[in-house]
């Protein structure tokens, strides 16, 4: 379970990305609510403290669970669906009274875990119609949950997550061809069918999100679009360095002018560009981007298949819900309510990310004494021969 590495194998390198994207997150979380600073850094340290114990045992025996793991999964899902506590309209979290669980976020990890060992599992039959089958169905009950709890992102955020994933694990070009022959007339018909008043697809609110973005100046979905416009407003203020570098005590448009919701999660990549500026705003996109490229660094020397998805999985879901997040905060998406990775407030969030990372750190640790043993066998045999 627990093995005895080298130090040397360590990679600290990731490790300090994230406590520096993480620190940052801090500093920007105590900035749009200063009561939540203490919780932000608790989580840290609390995710700290898992990502190294995690990193220290063989994701290969982790990954002997996988069904266990996923029927957990299902049935904190289905207690989410069924007694879960609700706000904004949708019933995601469970409260335990002292705290609230998010298991839409740990559910990412799992299934990124689960279908890691699947994969590698049916490695030889991956492109069969019944390995495809059972993947589809498997992906679709955790999905159904989730989507119905209201969160559509999520929904298609791991959705987007598993095609990464099955094309990791070596899916055919000809049914990837197949499958966008599929997919893109769907999403026309879907598209068309969801702007439509009394459709039933979606809910009247993530309709009115994608009208705001898709007609901005008509007045009926101005209450929807006018958060996107203050973010907007307030990244521009900061300009190149950010008021407070700059030491500009105007009154900030974000936060005590409290003109956008949610600023501490949904938005807190506007705080970030009105305190910080252009050079804050660069320094968090490049850290997000070295945590990813570290993840695919590491896939590439992963010593089997399942740790090659593991990195690739944890990359893609950093990558994805920042470019998501960063696009809603400067107007160039729907209002999702996507959080920024180890920087947005959330402590199941926080914590889930730090999970996988604790994953992504063994793999590499796995790799770099596996690739020490073949090499050091293949001198031996060298050796042997002369």
């Amino acid at each position: 379970m627990i093995k005895q590495y080298k130090l040397r194998f360590y990679n600290f390198r990731l490790v300090i990305f994230l406590l520096a994207i993480s620190t940052f997150g801090i500093i920007l979380v105590g900035s749009a609510r200063e009561d939540l600073k203490s919780k932000q850094l608790a989580g840290v340290i609390i995710g700290l403290i898992i990502m190294v114990i995690l990193s220290l045992m063989d994701y290969s025996w982790i990954s002997n669970f996988q069904w266990i793991m996923y029927g957990a999964n299902i049935v904190l899902l289905l207690i989410v669906r069924l007694f879960g506590d609700s706000a904004n309209g949708a019933a995601r979290w469970i409260d335990f009274g002292f705290i609230r669980f998010q298991p839409t976020e740990l559910s990412k990890i799992i299934i990124i875990l689960f279908f890691a060992r699947f994969f590698m599992d049916h490695e030889e039959d991956l492109n069969t119609f019944r390995t495809l089958a059972k993947s589809v169905i498997l992906l679709a009950i955790p999905l159904i949950l989730i989507y119905e709890q209201p969160d559509m992102k999520n929904t298609l955020m791991m959705l987007a997550v598993f095609c990464i994933l099955i094309y990791i694990a070596g899916l055919s070009y000809k049914i990837i061809g197949g499958m966008f022959l599929i997919i893109i007339p769907l999403s026309i018909i879907f598209l068309s069918i969801v702007v439509q008043p009394d459709q039933n697809l979606i809910k009247d609110y993530q309709r009115k999100r994608i009208m705001a973005f898709l007609y901005p100046e008509n007045e009926e979905y101005g209450d929807d679009i006018e958060q996107q416009n203050n973010s907007k407003t307030a990244i521009a203020s900061g300009e190149l360095t950010g008021k407070k570098l700059s030491g500009d005590k105007e009154v900030a448009s974000v936060n005590e002018g409290n003109f956008v919701s949610e600023n501490q999660t949904d938005f807190i990549f506007a705080v970030a560009g009105e305190e910080y500026g252009f050079m804050g705003c660069c320094a968090i996109v490049l850290l997000l981007l070295a945590i990813s490229v570290e993840c695919i660094r590491t896939s590439l020397r992963a010593k089997d298949l399942s740790g090659k998805v593991i990195c690739c999985g944890m990359a893609s879901i950093v990558s994805l819900q920042s470019f998501l997040n960063i696009c809603v905060a400067t107007g160039i998406a729907p209002n999702t309510g996507t959080p920024l990775p180890f920087v947005s407030y959330g402590l199941t969030s926080l914590v889930s990310l730090y999970i996988g990372m604790g994953l992504v750190l063994n793999v590499g640790l796995q790799s770099s004494a596996y690739n020490k043993e073949i090499r050091k066998s293949t001198i031996d045999k060298k050796e042997d021969y002369l």
